[in-house]
Parts: C-alpha cells; structure tokens; sequence
C-alpha cells in the first residue's frame, strides 16, 4: 500500500456535489468510532461489516479518509503507513496509542504500533493503556 495518497484534512469527504459509495460512507463511520489511543486494522473493519476485504477498506480510506481519524486505520502488522510515518506517530504519540520501540535494525528505526494492546474490541470507547 505504499502508493496510497491521503487527503489533506480539510474536513470533506468527496468534492462538491459529490455523493460518496454506500459502503464508503460505512467505513467511514466505523473509522470515526475508533477512540483515540486504539486501533482496527482493515481486515477488522471489512468484518465488522460484514462485506468486502481490507484491500477495499484501504481502498476507501486512501480516497476519502482525510477527513475521519485515518492513522486509526492500520496494517495488521503493526508497521505505520508507508509515506505517511510521521504524521501517524504524532497522533499515536498525543493519543496514548501504545507502540513498540524500533531496535536498532528496525528500517528507518521506526516504532510499530502494539497491535496486543492498541486494537480495539468495538466496546466501550476506553483509551488503550500504556504507551512506550
């Protein structure tokens, strides 16, 4: 996914005039649920519902999700969005997002996100705990 373009966050969704897919508009509104400081990857969205695969929930985020928390959005691998690192980790950072420090032969010695404790189970809205 490292050709993925996010829109700048401008608070729109789709151009003027423009009415976005049905099933846009419903990864949308799971991605804007996710509390700060949690995570779901795209496969944990296509399930919840219930239709299409994370290819096309990455799909959908890369083309209208400049406008909802997209770096709550995430590879189930934990490893921050390619071309976009840096912007991520500032709002993992604010957030309380749990991380695992990069060692010392990590590309880039980037941290990944603890997918263990930053997923979020749909419950509730808690913060996740604990952030390294």
């Amino acid at each position: 996914m490292s050709e993925v373009s996010l829109p700048d966050d401008d608070g729109s969704r789709a151009g003027p005039g423009t009415a976005l897919p049905e099933f846009a508009e419903r990864v949308l509104e799971v991605a804007e649920h996710i509390p700060p400081g949690r995570v779901l990857t795209y496969g944990d969205i296509a399930e919840w519902l219930g239709e299409q695969g994370p290819r096309q929930v990455g799909r959908v985020m890369a083309l209208y999700g400049g406008a909802v928390p997209w770096w709550r959005v995430v590879r189930a691998d934990g490893v921050l969005l390619p071309g976009h690192e840096l912007r991520a980790l500032a709002h993992y950072r604010d957030e309380g997002t749990p991380l695992r420090e990069a060692g010392d032969r990590a590309e880039g010695h980037l941290p990944r996100l603890d997918m263990r404790r930053a997923r979020w189970d749909g419950r509730g809205g808690g913060r996740a705990r604990g952030h390294t």
